[in-house]
């Protein structure tokens, strides 16, 4: 006997074929606008990553009439809201020039403006010499370094207020034995600007017995 015969067995339901998504079908439309958005949002997403230029910004504290090297520099990558602003500064597409002096003092960190690099033509500072206690000078300024110079009163104590010179560079400062030995102080020679240098010897000339003091920066 057939099995069709036979009571409580369920018939076998017809097998039903898959349709295709045709053109027409919404579904396939949706999908093909989510693929193409994704595609356009990834692009417009690497071509903000990409839109960075590489400059040069100092690694520490230069004054006026310093001079800068490859050492002294280091590559950064910094996003410009326009050509203009890229143009204020140094691409370092390429190493930087040898015998760059600069014409005005950088910070630390800070990225290298055009407008401060000249040539020692351009410079605008004179080297002047100091004598200063050695006590009163951080033992490892060295010629390079950045530094703020106080005048005290001795009698009276205290400093004039504020530094007499700011963010100057130290041109020379031979070792404490050579010059100790000699005036019982350490010199220092100054990189200071041209218009700066009369009103530092007037304020050492008001004073009976100066102190100077001297706070290293870099």
């Amino acid at each position: 006997m057939s099995s069709l015969g036979k009571p409580g067995t369920p018939a076998t339901p017809a097998a039903t074929r898959a349709v295709r998504a045709g053109w027409r079908d919404p579904r396939l439309w949706i999908g093909l606008l989510i693929v193409a958005g994704s595609v356009v949002l990834g692009a417009r997403v690497m071509s903000a990553a990409d839109d960075t230029v590489s400059v040069w910004a100092v690694i520490d504290d230069h004054g006026a009439g310093s001079q800068l090297g490859g050492d002294d520099v280091v590559a950064v990558r910094v996003r410009f809201t326009g050509d203009a602003d890229l143009d204020r500064y140094v691409a370092a597409d390429r190493p930087l020039a040898t015998g760059i002096v600069l014409a005005r003092g950088v910070g630390a960190g800070e990225l290298l403006p055009r407008a401060a690099i000249g040539s020692r033509s351009d410079a605008t500072t004179v080297q002047v010499p100091v004598d200063i206690e050695p006590a009163k000078v951080p033992p490892d300024v060295a010629p390079g370094s950045v530094v703020d110079v106080y005048v005290g009163r001795p009698l009276r104590g205290g400093d004039v207020a504020g530094p007499v010179l700011a963010a100057v560079t130290v041109v020379a400062a031979p070792p404490v034995a050579d010059s100790f030995a000699l005036t019982g102080t350490r010199q220092l020679v100054l990189a200071v600007e041209d218009d700066a240098v009369a009103g530092f010897l007037s304020v050492l000339d008001g004073l009976d017995d100066p102190v100077v003091r001297v706070v290293q920066r870099s």
